[in-house]
């Protein structure tokens, strides 16, 4: 497979991505999660919000406030944190990149790949990403699975064709 034919996802940290790379490697796919993993933390906020601004208003406590700041914080802790999260593959490697104080970097080998399964829930489908689960030949690998990736068929086509060979090798 040549480059020309591979659709190459980039994303503005490539500076981050960079630094997990090889002299000989140039990353071919890099995104970061799909913003739906910020679900959670945006409804967290927002009902702490509702919460304080009716116990406030109720019973005029202003310490209240404190809980809708913590859970401010936890939100922008995560967004941070999804800010500098990466899903990458090379020709060589998967590399999933996470972490804010404590960098990890879980790696896989493309040739240790067997298998890729595709899953997309109701929700994955209606706000447009998916998860990968990727098996590999011996023992435990850095991962497993890969959730909330967006434009989730393109990057397992993408990945698949990285892993499994060109679409010209094909035997259809």
């Amino acid at each position: 497979m040549n480059m020309q034919d591979m659709m190459v996802f980039r994303d503005a940290g490539s500076r981050t991505v960079d630094r997990y790379l090889m002299n000989y490697e140039g990353h071919v796919i890099a995104v970061r999660q799909h913003p739906a993993t910020l679900l959670l933390p945006v409804s967290a906020a927002f009902l702490t919000l509702v919460l304080c601004t009716a116990v406030n208003a109720f019973t005029g406590f202003a310490w209240i406030w404190f809980l809708w700041i913590g859970s401010l914080g936890y939100l922008l802790w995560k967004v941070f944190a999804w800010s500098i999260q990466f899903f990458l593959v090379t020709e060589h490697r998967i590399m999933m990149i996470t972490g804010v104080l404590n960098r990890q970097v879980a790696m896989m080998p493309l040739a240790k790949v067997t298998d890729i399964r595709f899953d997309r829930s109701v929700l994955g489908r209606m706000l447009g990403y998916g998860e990968f689960l990727i098996e590999s030949a011996g023992q435990n690998q850095g991962f497993d699975h890969v959730t909330y990736m967006p434009y989730p068929e393109q990057l397992y086509l993408e990945v698949s064709s990285l892993v499994f060979g060109s679409r010209e090798a094909s035997p259809d």
